[in-house]
């Protein structure tokens, strides 16, 4: 079996410690090494990629409102996906709240999957939210596939994703914990 079936290759690649000519070897998507420039596997593609340009890694924005559901009109995921790439970013994390519905129930996230569909044009994650009452949904939305979670001390600038009090928190951290 080939190690790659498609190489990338530049003049100008970021490596860990310095910028050199390299060879990104690719299977089915993922990158299996970065190796010397001349080492191209036979019968892979390859892409040559122009002198003047730079290959790196792709940038993670861990913060990211996409407003839609419900407030597409803000910015949606197409809107927000296509910008991210036009600058380099590959990954979007989105915060829970400023949707309707917000991403504080598995209802709430399902709403955002289904608004996601077939408009990312980079990889997106999502934040779930923690608001008053909601501590028996944290484990069923991390189940489901969300990264991580966030709440508000203060109001949040949206009705939709209320404020914890320290009451709250005492009952979603050790669910958090647990997690």
């Amino acid at each position: 079996m080939r190690t790659a079936n498609l190489v990338i290759r530049a003049k100008q690649v970021v490596l860990s410690n310095r910028i050199a000519p390299a060879s990104i070897h690719i299977r089915d998507g993922i990158i299996t090494s970065i190796s010397s420039f001349e080492n191209v596997p036979p019968d892979c593609e390859l892409i040559e990629i122009n002198h003047e340009s730079i290959v790196m890694p792709g940038l993670v924005d861990t913060h990211v409102h996409i407003n839609e559901p419900g407030r597409t009109n803000w910015e949606g995921f197409a809107t927000a996906t296509q910008a991210a790439a036009a600058g380099g970013v590959t990954t979007l994390i989105d915060m829970p709240l400023n949707s309707i519905p917000p991403t504080t129930t598995v209802a709430g996230f399902n709403a955002k999957l289904e608004a996601a569909r077939g408009q990312c044009y980079v990889d997106v994650g999502f934040w779930g939210g923690v608001v008053p009452g909601n501590t028996g949904e944290l484990a069923p939305l991390f189940a489901a596939g969300v990264v991580g979670f966030k709440c508000f001390l203060i109001h949040s600038g949206v009705d939709e994703f209320p404020n914890v009090t320290e009451a709250d928190l005492r009952a979603a951290l050790p669910e958090l914990t647990k997690l």
